[in-house]
């Protein structure tokens, strides 16, 4: 059951009542459900990874009944009415819970071997981005910024009511940025004035996060931190013009990207400035063993920043990489496809260069800091950030962050999982609700073909995902939005 703030008794009493029940799907939802959707679900002879981090049980039952798991265990009473699941050699998981997961595309007009004309433009993704996530095990996001807020707030009431498909989602209000020309979409701070009023009005229009964007101030995040803690929410940032150390002194309560843009050491960093090398300098600098990065592990840990990582927008950014998965590439509209794909082979084919090195050495240490933020005790969140165009898909990103944990940053599968789900949950305070295979939580589960505690990509192999009790085929989900993604 989900956290639901109301005023009044009598609404406070029926929405307990309905939360406690699984939504009906509409009648479009009922074409993608798995198998009969019976209130009753038995997921028999399956192995689990439950997201706390401990070895997997096997040969395991879990019984669903409504929106909740009942019953987990070697032997447990199976219902009359149960629908039966034989899952062997199937692995349950908690569902995903993204926490840099757009609903919009990022697009670069007429693109070219010079680069691309302005503006850059996000067009909400409101139909195909859900359906992504939600097929490739995602059950829970949290937008990180948006670009229409109403859109994510609405969507959010539609999916929880069944009137729509998709994860659960907390809706991040529109970006706190000042002056800049890198998004047309945004809304240009004037001063911390400006600021407190902005989280206060999105606060009650239903935005549940804020994020500060590169070119806030420390005065206009300092009031937007204040007023959001007044109303018991919480603020994340992907940080320029303001350092790491400053914002965990100003009480942010998150930082995105991992240390990529972290600025502290940048050479020519100005206050409140954005630095031109955009945290490159302090990354080549802030190797994982250097006394730079342990004073800032410690800063954030004793401040309680949480980190959110997000390779997968990084590794794009290396040649060759990511791998090319033909299923995600078909969700992509052709046009967004050709630019991808063209993207990809300028900078496959770019000569090698100090600059491409720095990134590929950038990378590593910025992945080995974060497993470093989790041996220091630091509370490490997961996200794709789809706006690496085909290089970061909603749903196949999130997926990839798992992967990436474990090969690049060395994590072993296990803390890689609950990195993606039980630490979201705990940052997001739904940890009694959701991120681990538990009895009395809600039943927000992935089922795949495979075991990715011993092969971590096998956590692509996506049979069906339950979503308040509710069963979807990730075949058929996928098939809806073949060819639409970067379309609508």
């Amino acid at each position: 059951m989900r956290k639901t703030i109301v005023l009044l008794l009598p609404f406070l009493l029926v929405a307990l009542v309905a939360s406690a029940q699984r939504p009906t799907p509409s009648s479009v939802a009922v074409k993608y459900l798995y198998g009969k959707n019976s209130p009753a679900k038995v997921l028999q002879h399956v192995r689990i990874v439950d997201g706390t981090g401990v070895a997997a049980l096997e040969d395991q039952t879990i019984l669903i009944e409504g929106n909740k798991i009942s019953s987990i265990g070697p032997d447990v009473t199976v219902p009359s009415n149960a629908e039966i699941f034989d899952l062997t050699g199937y692995t349950v998981l908690p569902g995903l819970v993204g926490m840099h997961d757009h609903l919009y595309y990022l697009q670069r007009p007429n693109t070219d071997s010079e680069g691309s004309e302005p503006p850059t433009l996000l067009p909400q993704m409101t139909f195909s981005a859900p359906r992504m996530y939600l097929a490739n095990g995602v059950t829970t996001i949290r937008t990180a910024g948006s670009v229409e807020p109403y859109a994510d707030i609405n969507l959010r009431r539609l999916i929880d009511s069944g009137s729509l498909i998709g994860p659960h989602i907390e809706p991040t209000a529109p970006y706190l940025q000042g002056p800049s020309e890198i998004f047309m979409q945004m809304h240009t701070l004037t001063g911390p004035d400006d600021a407190t009023a902005f989280v206060k009005f999105w606060a009650a229009s239903g935005s549940t996060n804020f994020k500060a964007y590169m070119h806030i101030t420390r005065a206009e995040l300092g009031a937007a931190i204040q007023a959001a803690h007044a109303l018991h929410l919480k603020v994340t940032g992907h940080l320029c013009s303001v350092t790491y150390p400053e914002a965990a002194e100003l009480g942010i309560d998150n930082l995105e990207h991992g240390f990529f843009v972290n600025t502290q050491l940048d050479p020519d960093k100005q206050p409140d400035q954005c630095s031109r090398e955009t945290g490159s300098a302090t990354l080549a600098k802030m190797t994982p063993d250097s006394p730079e990065a342990a004073s800032l592990i410690k800063l954030l840990v004793d401040h309680h920043v949480a980190i959110t990582s997000t390779l997968p927008v990084f590794e794009a950014n290396l040649a060759g990489k990511p791998v090319l998965r033909a299923k995600a590439l078909a969700t992509l509209t052709p046009q967004a496809l050709e630019a991808y794909l063209y993207n990809r082979n300028r900078r496959n084919t770019a000569p090698d260069s100090p600059a491409l090195q720095r990134s590929t050495t950038n990378y590593k240490n910025g992945a080995l800091l974060e497993h470093k933020f989790v041996e220091a005790g630091g509370l490490l969140i997961a996200g794709l950030d789809p706006t690496g165009n085909g290089a970061t898909l909603p749903g196949f990103g999130d997926q990839h962050e798992v992967e990436l944990l474990v090969t690049d940053a060395g994590f072993t599968p296990a803390e890689a999982i609950k990195i993606a789900t039980l630490n979201g949950a705990i940052y997001l305070g739904e940890q009694d609700h959701i991120g681990s295979v538990q009895v009395g939580k809600d039943a927000d589960l992935m089922v795949v073909k495979g075991n990715p505690l011993a092969h971590i990509t096998d956590i692509e192999n996506v049979e069906f995902v339950i979503e308040g009790g509710i069963a979807y085929d990730s075949i058929k989900l996928l098939e809806s939005v073949k060819g639409h993604y970067g379309q609508y």
